[in-house]
């Protein structure tokens, strides 16, 4: 489509009816084949639209009022949520977000990993709310005040909140109290275009299972004004509080943590539990940020796995060591392999903790570590993979072919890269034999899914 055939321009004012969602929440619409993506339309109803940005292929629009209305639209009970980037989804209803979901990882499966395999119905919460342990916040100042909250959408605006429905109440607690005693000690926030100030972001980690509480007050230089006060503050204000970590972060970025890490008070550990597995959690270590979920995705994982004991099961992007605890109940043994250093030692502190002595865990880059295990006769019948976003290393995918398991689970957080992947797998003799979505972020746009794949017969 040229530039001359593009249908409308900038600041139109158009009708148009729905008829899908896009992969980022937005109302999917076509005007004369041409698509326009709008925030907050849901399929099925009829809106005017103000048409804000146009490319060759696709444009982007503004939803100014809805004429016909879907049962699917919801009042978002976050009073911020459409100036919040946080969530994309609470204006749908939450059944109505599950099925989404589930049709979004249908399409992917026909469209990339072209294979026609039962994709099980989305497994959703019972209370889709206040699930998130973690909460990590950007600081700033507004009008000589200190706000923390999310990024407003698209921009480096920061939303000051008092609560976030989709986080653990105690989060707040502790977004709210640090705040607070900012302002009481004179605290500068830490402002990027200048980069001068101190406070740059706030975390809240909670166990779930435990009532433990860590608080990481991140800051641009190391020394932290008034320390002890701060400290006494928090400790007498959340008695829940097991760890106070201060971690320096110098840099002109916005990637959150530094290279620096300190105990100001307390633990440096603060503990939860996933089933029957326990958990050491760092200032700085991954740890899902929905455990009932992630029970849920686990035991899935096991289901898929098949394990009776005698089992060598391989877990390549193994981090902290959580599914491969998990494997390490029901398999002979288990040899996880992980890129990240620090995770390596949280895999091993973990699998101590819970007296498992069946798990190995080695670090560096699953396509160089697993061929140097075959070279050493170690032969997996699993090969579980837990990949980032981005999808498996097609090195891996390949040292997976050559390793020829009887089964690979594959757990993944973006359904794009794991249909591309199976194809990969597909092609390579293994069958794909069912994907079941898990909802572990409700009211956003992300679904987990685990797949079973199989070696084929010859293969």
């Amino acid at each position: 489509m040229s530039n001359q055939e593009v249908p409308v321009k900038k600041n139109d004012v158009v009708e148009v009816e729905f008829r899908d969602l896009s992969h980022d929440g937005a109302g999917v619409a076509k005007i004369d084949g041409y698509t326009l993506f709008v925030p907050y339309g849901i399929p099925g109803e009829t809106a005017n639209v103000k048409v804000i940005k146009t490319k060759k292929g696709y444009g982007f629009g503004k939803l100014l009022d809805v004429k016909v209305e879907s049962e699917d639209r919801n009042t978002p009970p976050c009073p911020i949520f459409y100036q919040c980037g946080g969530c994309q989804t609470q204006h749908i209803t939450y059944d109505s977000q599950l099925r989404f979901k589930h049709k979004q990882v249908q399409d992917v499966m026909e469209r990339i990993a072209k294979i026609d395999i039962p994709v099980h119905p989305v497994l959703g919460m019972e209370d889709p709310w206040r699930y998130r342990n973690k909460a990590q916040v950007p600081v700033g100042e507004q009008n000589g005040k200190i706000v923390a909250g999310f990024y407003q959408q698209r921009s480096h605006q920061i939303i000051d909140m008092d609560q976030c429905l989709i986080q653990e109440q105690e989060n707040d607690e502790v977004l709210r109290v640090v705040k607070e005693i900012a302002e009481k000690y004179g605290i500068r926030a830490y402002d990027e275009r200048s980069h001068r100030g101190t406070l740059r972001h706030v975390v809240a980690k909670y166990g779930k299972q435990t009532d433990d509480i860590m608080v990481v007050i991140v800051t641009k230089n190391k020394d932290l004004p008034n320390r002890k006060n701060i400290i006494k503050d928090i400790t007498e204000q959340l008695p829940k509080v097991k760890s106070i970590v201060q971690n320096v972060n110098p840099k002109r970025t916005n990637v959150i943590f530094g290279d620096e890490t300190r105990v100001l008070w307390g633990s440096p550990y603060i503990y939860d539990t996933i089933g029957d597995i326990k958990f050491a959690i760092s200032a700085r270590s991954f740890y899902q940020v929905n455990p009932d979920q992630t029970k849920v995705l686990y035991d899935q994982a096991l289901e898929y796995a098949g394990l009776t004991g005698n089992e060598t099961v391989i877990d390549a992007y193994c981090g902290i060591g959580t599914i491969s605890l998990f494997l390490a109940q029901k398999a002979k043994q288990v040899y996880g392999v992980e890129i990240v250093p620090e995770a390596i030692e949280d895999a091993k502190r973990n699998a101590e903790l819970n007296g498992i002595t069946n798990a190995e865990f080695a670090v560096g880059e699953a396509e160089n570590v697993i061929p140097a295990w075959k070279e050493q006769g170690i032969k997996p019948d699993v090969i579980v993979v837990d990949p980032p976003r981005k999808g498996c290393d097609e090195a891996l995918l390949q040292t997976i072919i050559d390793m020829k398991p009887e089964k690979v689970v594959y757990v993944s957080c973006n359904p794009a890269t794991l249909a591309r992947d199976l194809r990969i797998l597909e092609d390579g003799g293994f069958e794909t034999k069912e994907v079941q979505p898990v909802d572990m972020f409700p009211h956003t746009t992300h679904v987990e899914c685990v797949s079973q794949l199989i070696r084929r017969k010859g293969n």
